[in-house]
């Protein structure tokens, strides 16, 4: 059974540790390779109080290639498995192939977060069948043309339709609507304003009734901004929480989890120190 419903219950906003097992992803690309590398990073994260790790085996960034079902089945399984076996963490694969969410669903994952909403051929009803929550992220094109020309007449409310419309389709393959959770996509075929924008207007996606998630840590956008990427992703990820953001995805999680914990102590009026 699914750990993520508990911690999602408990109303404070959760931190979703980034692991990216890949040669060529923007920020830690090529760093957590090694099953053993990435598995004590896991743990790392989880010390620094990770509410889920978030592990993903296919870069995702602009201009990147898609790998195959064993390349990225080779890299993800192995550490999902590992980490598995010794911690409790609620553990997420980041992926949108149906036969890597069957196998690591089979491992005792806790979340499939797929980037491309279960539209790839065969992914609902995998979905389905695993039983455990889903993220559902928007994007406009895939990530190798992403980013090219990005446009939109309506931001916010092509973006709502399209959660409406798989939101729909989730419920009719047989998904239970308390199972899903809704990812912005942040960077992901937005131009920067867009993305700005989105985080703005964050409340307006509450009307779904669902956890919303946000992962803006280090991204372009955030860089052309600032160039401490530390300190402009614990900012931007205070802005996305007081907007409602109930999962923030962040490579640095104890800078996270202590920013978020001072913003919970001024919103209770006392000190909040677990």
């Amino acid at each position: 059974m699914s750990r993520l419903p508990n911690l999602l219950a408990s109303g404070r906003p959760l931190i979703m540790g980034v692991l990216n097992v890949t040669p060529d992803s923007f920020s830690d690309g090529g760093k957590f390779l090694n099953t053993d590398v990435a598995v004590n990073r896991a743990l790392q994260m989880v010390e620094e109080g990770a509410d889920i790790i978030d592990v993903g085996g296919e870069s995702t960034r602009p201009g990147a290639t898609p790998v195959s079902v064993q390349a990225e089945s080779d890299r993800v399984l192995p550490v999902l498995e590992a980490v598995r076996s010794c911690s409790e963490v609620a553990l997420s694969c980041d992926t949108s192939k149906p036969e890597i969410m069957q196998a690591a669903a089979e491992g005792g994952i806790d979340l499939i977060n797929d980037i491309f909403a279960l539209q790839q051929e065969g992914a609902l009803q995998v979905a389905a069948d695993c039983n455990i929550p889903i993220c559902l992220m928007h994007m406009q094109g895939k990530p190798r043309t992403m980013q090219e020309n990005p446009f939109y007449k309506n931001l916010v409310g092509e973006i709502f339709h399209f959660f409406k419309d798989r939101v729909s389709a989730c419920v009719a393959a047989g998904i239970s609507r308390d199972r899903l959770i809704l990812d912005i996509g942040f960077g992901f075929g937005k131009s920067p304003d867009d993305n700005l924008r989105l985080i703005n207007r964050l409340p307006e996606f509450s009307e779904f009734g669902l956890p919303l998630l946000v992962g803006l840590s280090r991204k372009s956008t955030i860089s052309r901004i600032a160039e401490d990427l530390l300190s402009a992703s614990l900012a931007g990820a205070l802005v996305a929480v007081e907007r409602g953001a109930s999962i923030i995805r962040v490579h640095d999680v104890s800078e996270t989890v202590a920013a978020i914990r001072i913003w919970r102590s001024i919103q209770a009026e006392k000190v909040i120190d677990e």
